[in-house]
């Protein structure tokens, strides 16, 4: 065991030593870049929104993982006002904790009749720890004898860096919220959110059928459709730092979190 940093070393032998030690770790370096250029995570643990994902970027080159890959990570915290809030928050969070780019969405029910709950607490309407079950069953109950029943589900995609930029995509779907459960298929508000095209409940078709028209959905599609281009974004960024951010009451009035393709 020795130091080569002594100065008992002839000079000679420690440039020797520090040049070999520079190559080994330029070299980890260079193949960890290459093994992480094509991964992605999905900042969930959610098993229905992996298969969703993976299903829709199944013919891209990206392999796909998800935090459950990765064993227990501390949580993001989620407390923004806004979906694009929350999405940011999480790919961040994760992409600082693993150093990989990470892909998270924050999505929800917008109901008109309700000034637009649940919102961004869609997925605890009805407290922390419900299940599915009662947060529809929640809905149901204020929406009861409510002839105005337009509704809306809308996604926030963010990919963001373990430096901070990110990028975000939008997707919206529209429909009508029913009088009760129909279908078993889906998740969360899918078996109480008609559909007038498919005249049914999302819940009531096939998942590939619903993601092709989900909102969800639709982002994926515009992220797979910018697949290429996001790669090289990606190259470009990964090493960048992002500036801090800016006042919460400005948030949304700037483009701090959005970047777009160009």
């Amino acid at each position: 065991m020795f130091d080569y940093r002594s100065n008992s070393l002839q000079p000679r032998r420690l440039m020797v030593i520090k040049k070999i030690c520079n190559q080994i770790s330029q070299y980890y370096h260079f193949l960890k870049g290459e093994a992480m250029n094509n991964i992605i995570v999905l900042a969930t643990n959610n098993k229905n929104k992996v298969r969703e994902f993976k299903e829709l970027l199944k013919d891209s080159p990206i392999e796909i993982k998800c935090l459950q890959d990765y064993g227990p990570l501390p949580e993001a915290v989620e407390d923004g006002e806004t979906f694009d809030d929350n999405a940011y928050k999480k790919a961040f969070h994760y992409a600082r904790v693993l150093g990989v780019p990470c892909l998270a969405d924050d999505s929800g029910l917008v109901v008109d009749a309700l000034d637009g709950r649940p919102g961004v607490y869609s997925a605890r309407y009805a407290g922390e720890n419900v299940t599915d079950q009662e947060n529809c069953d929640k809905l149901l109950e204020e929406l009861k004898g409510k002839d105005k029943r337009s509704a809306h589900f809308m996604c926030v995609l963010s990919l963001a860096t373990p430096g901070g930029p990110a990028l975000t995509w939008e997707g919206r779907c529209d429909g009508e919220i029913t009088e009760e459960r129909r279908g078993e298929s889906g998740f969360g508000y899918d078996p109480v959110f008609f559909y007038p095209e498919f005249g049914k409940t999302f819940a009531e078709v096939p998942m590939d059928q619903k993601s092709e028209v989900s909102h969800r959905g639709r982002a994926m599609a515009d992220f797979a459709a910018e697949i290429d281009k996001v790669m090289v974004w990606l190259k470009q960024r990964m090493n960048e730092i992002k500036p801090e951010k800016p006042d919460h009451n400005e948030f949304e009035n700037n483009d701090w979190s959005q970047e777009r393709m160009v």
